[in-house]
This record gives C-alpha cells, sequence and structure tokens, in this order.
C-alpha cells in the first residue's frame, strides 16, 4: 500500500453552476432556498426567495417617481424591484482515478502512488461527503477495483491486491469511467467530479471495430462533452513519450501532466494544483 501523509484541505471551485443539493465540502450556487445568503440578483418579477434588503434598496430611487402609488402604501415596490437571494451551500466531491495498470516497468511504482494518494485524500474526507474511487485497465478489460467511497477501511480492502500486467485497454477505461461518473451524477446531483488519468495513453486493445486510438479518443470527447474535468498523467519517460498523453488530453479537455517522482504527495499535490486552475478559470476549453 503506497504511503499516505496528512493532507492539506481539499477544495473544488466555487463554480458558476448551480446545485440542486447539498454537500458538505466545496461551495456550490444553488436555487434550494437554504444554504448561506451571499448576495443578490435581478429576480427579474419573480417572488420566489426575495432578497428585502436588496429588493428594497433597488426600489428606494423611485419613490418621488411613485407618487401615486404612495397614496396607498408608505413605500412603493415594484416587481420590476424584486431581487432574489443568491445561495451557497456545501457540494460534495468525487475523485476518480483510472489507472494504466499494463505491464511496465513503472507499474508498481504507479499504483503505490495511486494508493498512497487515495487513502490520504480519503483521510482527508472523513466525516464529509466526499468520496474516491478507482479504476484499473489492463489486459482485456476495466475493473472498477473501489467503488466511489469515503471509507477509509473499505480502500484498504479493496487496495490490498491489484493485478497488473497484459496490454492496454485504455478505450474500455475510458468507458467505464464514463459510466461511473454519469451513474453518480444521477445518484448524487451534487457531486463535482474530476477525473485523474494515469496513463502514457499508447492503447492497443478495441472494444469494437474501431482502431484502439480512434475507439478511445472517441469516448474521451463524450467525456469531455458532459463538462467532467479531467486531468492526465503522463506516465511515458520523457526519452520516449511520443505525445499519446497529450493527445488524450486534448481530446478530454484536460491539461496533461508530467510528475518527475511519483510519490502519494506529488500525484496529490498535483490533483490540488488542477482544481485551484479550475477555481480561476471554471470553462473546460479555456483550460487546455
Amino acid at each position: 500500500m503506497g504511503q499516505s501523509f496528512d493532507p492539506r484541505r481539499l477544495d473544488t471551485p466555487l463554480d458558476k453552476m448551480v446545485r440542486r443539493f447539498a454537500g458538505r465540502r466545496s461551495r456550490t450556487r444553488t436555487e434550494r432556498k437554504r444554504g448561506r445568503y451571499v448576495q443578490s440578483r435581478p429576480s427579474y418579477g419573480k417572488a420566489d426567495d426575495l432578497a428585502f434588503d436588496a429588493t428594497l434598496r433597488a426600489a428606494a430611487p423611485y419613490q418621488r417617481e411613485r407618487e401615486e402609488d404612495r397614496q396607498r402604501v408608505a413605500f412603493s415596490v415594484r416587481p420590476s424591484d424584486y431581487m432574489r437571494k443568491v445561495r451557497v451551500r456545501r457540494a460534495a466531491n468525487l475523485i476518480l482515478f483510472l489507472v494504466d495498470a499494463s505491464w511496465s516497468m513503472a507499474v508498481a511504482e504507479r499504483m503505490q502512488a495511486t494508493k498512497g494518494a487515495i487513502l490520504s485524500l480519503l483521510t482527508d474526507a472523513y466525516q464529509r461527503r466526499d468520496r474516491v474511487g478507482l479504476i484499473v485497465f489492463q489486459k482485456d478489460r476495466a475493473t472498477l477495483v473501489l467503488p466511489p467511497t469515503n471509507s477509509v477501511t473499505l480502500a484498504q480492502r479493496a487496495l490490498a491486491d491489484i493485478p497488473v500486467g497484459g496490454k492496454t485497454p485504455l478505450s474500455a477505461g475510458l468507458k467505464l469511467a464514463y459510466e461511473v461518473l454519469m451513474r453518480e451524477r444521477l445518484l448524487h446531483p451534487d457531486v463535482m467530479p474530476l477525473l485523474i488519468v494515469l496513463t502514457d495513453g499508447a492503447g492497443n486493445v478495441s472494444m469494437g471495430k474501431l482502431p484502439p486510438h480512434e475507439e478511445a479518443y472517441r469516448i474521451a470527447r463524450q467525456i469531455a462533452e458532459e463538462h467532467i474535468h479531467s486531468v492526465v498523467i503522463n506516465m511515458e519517460h520523457i526519452a520516449f513519450d511520443q505525445g499519446l498523453a497529450q493527445a488524450l488530453a486534448d481530446q478530454l479537455q484536460a491539461p496533461c501532466y508530467t510528475i518527475g517522482e511519483l510519490k502519494a504527495e506529488n500525484l496529490y499535490q498535483t490533483v490540488r494544483k488542477e482544481i485551484h486552475t479550475t477555481q480561476l478559470n471554471p470553462n473546460p476549453d479555456e483550460r487546455r
């Protein structure tokens, strides 16, 4: 098992997406009438969840113009003055690792670092709703080794023994990751997903009739179209790098990183760096 450590606080973006349900971790806007009132916006005549203070301020400059209204009321408020509350609540994070477990000289190092990062993230998520999952792909299939969980105990059991070796079914791994993330989105609409792909990008096994890379890129584009934030960790040695990991990242509309010394803490910090980048710019097209 990879060595874990005491992680720093993990914050995903206070994004501009609107969430319907509450989590306990990252701040996100919500349309529910619960949560902390942080600012106001015009409601365009709708009287739902009015921000009374902001509505009164909006109406105040027009009191002289509304002499007719003020013969009936002391202070005139019209629908055009209505301001609604903008609230924030905590949204849960889901970090899904997709790891190439096919044969290579670095596979043991890769798995050790991933396991350590997962356990550290779960320690950080203790008693919160954050969850972490792991998919590995090797030989001719992809396997959900660790379904999304916030349990360190379950993770330790699942990560104890992971088979490695064989060819690289990259498209199968991406397909399973897509299915897991879409299922989680349906079950937990508040989830803020982040997909971490550790691979050299050299897929050589197809699920269907398409060439391996074409099939993998097609699925990667599906993931990008769902606005799922992704990160590719290039596992190829710099001397042999053919740019395949970067090509995959381009299809995912994701950044591609190379970690000099692959350790759990370095992997964890790389994830945090991407999260911070997303905070500054939530649009995946502009992060490329």
